[in-house]
């Protein structure tokens, strides 16, 4: 099918972390490469079995702290050394070690920023709509059901095909179509 169908995809509904666990596996296995799970809490490997790529996060905090603490050192360097120079007690203008404090605080604070920013940008949030909504069951995915949704964009993705192998990972009620 191609990008522009009706549907989003199809949708099975799991009651454990290991049968998602093993659904994903057997998913991606398979060869299908666009699909989602939802779970209420983390699982611990989820992430693998679905080949998602590694988060760019850890690289924006870093990219943050080094912006945070270069602003740090040179906002003081600034004011102490050029702006408004002082000589007191004969210590050099940019008195470096005097600095660390500022610069520590202002490294932290710039990357915990630049974390939760970069967090929700790479997260594509806020979405306050997505596809998988619409499905009534959808709601449990926060309390105590595990979902796996393989989209419609999918190059493997046929309906029938699909909705047959679906069915053969076992899920708690019938494998629903997703509406876009």
């Amino acid at each position: 099918m191609t990008p522009s169908t009706a549907i989003h995809g199809l949708m099975a509904e799991f009651e454990t972390a290991p049968e998602i666990l093993r659904a994903a596996r057997r998913t991606t296995q398979a060869g299908y490469r666009h699909v989602e799970a939802y779970s209420p809490h983390p699982v611990e490997g989820l992430a693998e079995e679905l080949r998602l790529p590694r988060t760019q996060v850890p690289f924006v905090v870093l990219v943050g702290g080094l912006v945070g603490a270069c602003t740090g050192f040179f906002m003081q360097y600034w004011t102490l050394a050029v702006n408004y120079p002082m000589n007191v007690g004969g210590r050099p203008y940019n008195s470096w070690p005097a600095y660390v404090p500022i610069v520590f605080e202002v490294m932290v604070l710039i990357g915990a920023l630049s974390a939760v920013i970069g967090m929700f940008f790479l997260n594509g949030l806020p979405e306050p709509y997505h596809p998988v909504f619409n499905d009534p069951r959808f709601d449990r995915a926060t309390q105590d059901r595990f979902f796996l949704c393989i989209e419609a964009t999918d190059p493997k993705f046929d309906l029938q095909a699909t909705r047959e192998f679906m069915q053969s990972l076992s899920p708690l009620g019938q494998v629903l179509e997703v509406p876009n």
